[in-house]
């Protein structure tokens, strides 16, 4: 699996208003921005993402992704 096949599995899942993926084939890490992590805390905003991933993280095709999740809210408020 590549980085673009991660990020298209991960948008197919979730409504993403950004999101980066980058890692060397098992080793993963995204920066991923929804409206829909609204509220929630960071365990269930990162359910959210793995539930994106199904199968391919129960079967080690995807072995550790590591997140950072954002509101759209908080992703602008963050200094650039």
């Amino acid at each position: 699996m590549n980085a673009e096949q991660l990020r298209s599995i991960i948008a197919a899942g979730l409504a993403c208003t950004h999101l980066e993926v980058d890692g060397d084939g098992r080793h993963w890490s995204a920066v991923v921005v929804s409206e829909s992590f609204t509220g929630l805390r960071l365990i269930a905003r990162h359910q959210k993402v793995y539930a994106t991933l199904g199968q391919k993280i129960q079967t080690d095709e995807v072995h550790a992704l590591s997140m950072k999740t954002y509101t759209p809210a908080e992703w602008a408020a963050l200094p650039r």
